[in-house]
């Protein structure tokens, strides 16, 4: 369940839970005001949080008030979109959001928090077609999107991209037409902007998964000599969302830039957030299994990775990061599931660095994002037991326990410990908060039961039942996050009832969500996925 990913620079959990200006004007703004709303409401402004004036929204009404001031005062808008529990949404409370210099740009422009939790907040997510948190989008007054900024690279990047997407022009979705159409007429700021356009919270807005690889690269071999840096940063995005199965055909002329890259300490430092969250891609693209070139490759990232753990000038997660892609590298080769064959220097690193940042941390949003990616990187290292101390010690320090009892959970799982498992799971999920959460954590547990003891019938279907009544009570269930979070209870259940042994359970719950679905308005966007919760998904596709 635990899902962990770095690319938004701490572990991000998916329980089932982180380019070209033409002179023609862009397609019809992409969030402009909802037509015809009810009468205008203000929007409601939260109690400053760390100094920024956030303009909390959960309703259309909200969104279309905040952009109404931003018309008024002729300002952007910021839409921040995250949950409490999210691990890189605290990171970014602790490490960006309480900046004196964010405090003082935030007052260029109208902040919007979107918490998904909030009671109709997954259809703003629909809206703004935002799907992980965080995802942070920078509109103009008129709802035209402008650019979507990163949360994984540090403050002071941060701080220049936002900068830039201030400053734009165009929207990142024009840049990005013009790039490749010749680049002709685009400056630095241009290719920066697409360099640092949160192509991992993108949402098929500019480009579908498929293609972000060949786009990317296309990008980046268009990218003017004379902006290295930005060249750079491009290439290593291309690479890393390239399919890893083999090295990519040119990986020996694009093997020597990331080497001198590597050697280069200030010039990896601006790469930090790619060269450690893409660690093991950027590996597998560039050589080939057991070979000299990955040998040498792996041994100046290794020193490069050194010196970014070492950085206290970077934060804690992100320093955390660094000593988590050592490890995944020294387990590179290692055969599927295989017990971690670590050196003990670097495995006593990691026990270290956990324990020293355990003591160290004061800010409640800086240990939420810490101690996960912790016990993570001490799971990776192989010290399972160590790392459900270090969870354990923390349930009542985190805001969010139950994202660490789901840590607890799969740590059991990778046991063996099916029994200690589903305790987990199950107190994970009885204790998560917030609705769109509860249907997340819910279709984790369920899950985790079809996987573990399918033959507990009866509290597969209580879960389910559970599940769907939680659904029928809120008005979003079907939009956004909630929505998948649905389809992936509707795929867990399909898949237990593969035999058709539990078909007279299914017929039951189909019939009570029959019941949720004939309420929803005929117009709702939420009620072709109601009708198809328990339909099999087409082939070759998965919720």
């Amino acid at each position: 369940m635990r899902g962990v990913t770095m690319r938004t620079s701490v572990s991000l959990l998916a329980l089932a839970a982180c380019a070209v200006g033409c002179s023609r004007q862009d397609a019809a703004p992409v969030v402009a005001p909802a037509a015809q709303p009810a009468a205008p409401v203000a929007a409601r402004v939260a109690p400053a949080d760390a100094g920024i004036a956030w303009v909390q929204a959960a309703s259309n009404a909200d969104v279309d008030a905040a952009f109404a001031r931003a018309r008024a005062e002729a300002k952007p808008v910021f839409v921040y979109w995250g949950a409490k529990w999210c691990p890189p949404c605290n990171q970014v409370k602790a490490t960006l959001f309480n900046r004196q210099d964010f405090i003082e740009r935030s007052r260029a422009f109208v902040p919007v928090y979107v918490d998904g939790d909030q009671p109709g907040a997954q259809k703003l997510g629909t809206r703004f077609s935002v799907s992980g948190y965080p995802t942070m989008v920078l509109f103009d007054s008129a709802g035209q999107e402008l650019t979507r900024l990163p949360g994984e690279v540090d403050a002071q990047q941060y701080t220049e991209a936002l900068t830039q997407g201030l400053s734009a022009r165009r929207s990142v979705k024009a840049v990005l037409a013009q790039a490749r159409s010749g680049g002709q007429g685009l400056d630095t700021g241009d290719w920066r902007l697409l360099a640092y356009y949160s192509w991992d919270t993108d949402h098929d807005q500019l480009v579908g998964k498929a293609g972000l690889a060949p786009l990317l690269r296309e990008v980046a071999a268009a990218c003017p000599a004379d902006t290295p840096e930005i060249a750079m940063r491009l290439w290593l995005k291309a690479l890393a969302a390239a399919d890893g199965k083999a090295p990519v055909a040119d990986a020996a002329a694009r093997r020597a830039p990331v080497l001198a890259l590597l050697a280069d300490a200030a010039s990896a430092r601006r790469q930090m957030d790619l060269l450690t969250n893409d660690a093991r891609e950027l590996v597998h693209v560039l050589s080939a299994a057991k070979s000299r070139e990955r040998a040498e490759l792996v041994g100046a990232y290794d020193a490069a990775l050194q010196r970014l753990q070492a950085d206290a000038a970077l934060s804690r997660a992100d320093r955390l990061g660094a000593v988590i892609a050592r490890v995944q590298l020294a387990r590179l080769d290692e055969a599927k599931d295989a017990a971690p064959q670590l050196p003990e220097g670097l495995r006593g690193e990691v026990r270290d660095m956990a324990a020293r940042f355990d003591r160290e941390i004061v800010d409640g949003y800086e240990r939420q994002a810490v101690i996960p990616t912790a016990a993570y990187a001490l799971e990776q290292a192989g010290l399972l037991d160590e790392s459900d101390t270090l969870l354990k010690a923390n349930l009542a320090k985190s805001n969010s326990p139950y994202y660490l009892m789901a840590d607890l959970a799969d740590n059991a799982k990778k046991r063996g410990d099916k029994a200690a498992a589903l305790d987990w799971y199950a107190q994970a999920f009885d204790k998560s908060e917030g609705p769109a959460t509860r249907l997340q954590w819910g279709a984790g547990y369920l899950g985790a039961l079809v996987e573990l003891a399918p033959q507990d019938g009866v509290r597969i279907e209580q879960v389910a039942r559970q599940l769907i009544g939680e659904a029928a009570a809120l008005p979003d269930a079907f939009e956004a996050r909630s929505g998948r979070s649905m389809q992936r209870i509707g795929a867990r259940l399909q898949a237990w009832n593969k035999g058709g042994q539990h078909t007279t359970e299914l017929r039951r719950l189909q019939a009570q969500l029959d019941s949720v679905c004939a309420r929803l308005p005929a117009t709702d966007a939420g009620r072709a996925l109601c009708s198809g919760v328990f339909k099999p998904a087409p082939k070759g596709k998965t919720a």
